[in-house]
């Protein structure tokens, strides 16, 4: 299994409505992608944070790279100032706490 780690910075809370339609389609699409094996996410005001679990890195790779989720990181830029992102072989999903933790010490940064 692949468990992916996910933060983003929004530029404002306003953006908030943007990134939670955004959601609302990229979950739309993971219940229906080959591997997915669970979602999810927590934040407030400016922080926002992700996490999925895939059965293989390819299904996690396929999944990104299409759909919804492809059509929200183009838009990115707009709505965000950092995304940070995580990915390592794993069965459970951290808690929160440690998801933070693996974020700041191992995550690839993203600034806009």
């Amino acid at each position: 299994m692949y468990i992916t780690l996910t933060s983003i910075h929004l530029k404002s809370v306003w953006k908030f409505f943007q990134l939670s339609n955004n959601g609302l389609h990229i979950s739309r699409q993971c219940k229906k992608e080959k591997g997915f094996a669970g979602m999810k996410n927590t934040g407030f005001g400016l922080d926002h944070y992700t996490m999925s679990r895939w059965e293989t890195e390819e299904d996690r790779n396929r999944f990104y790279r299409t759909g919804a989720h492809a059509t929200a990181m183009r838009k990115t830029a707009d709505m965000a100032t950092e995304i940070v992102t995580y990915s390592y072989e794993g069965k459970d999903f951290p808690d929160w706490k440690r998801a933070k933790q693996l974020l700041k010490e191992n995550g690839k940064v993203m600034r806009f």
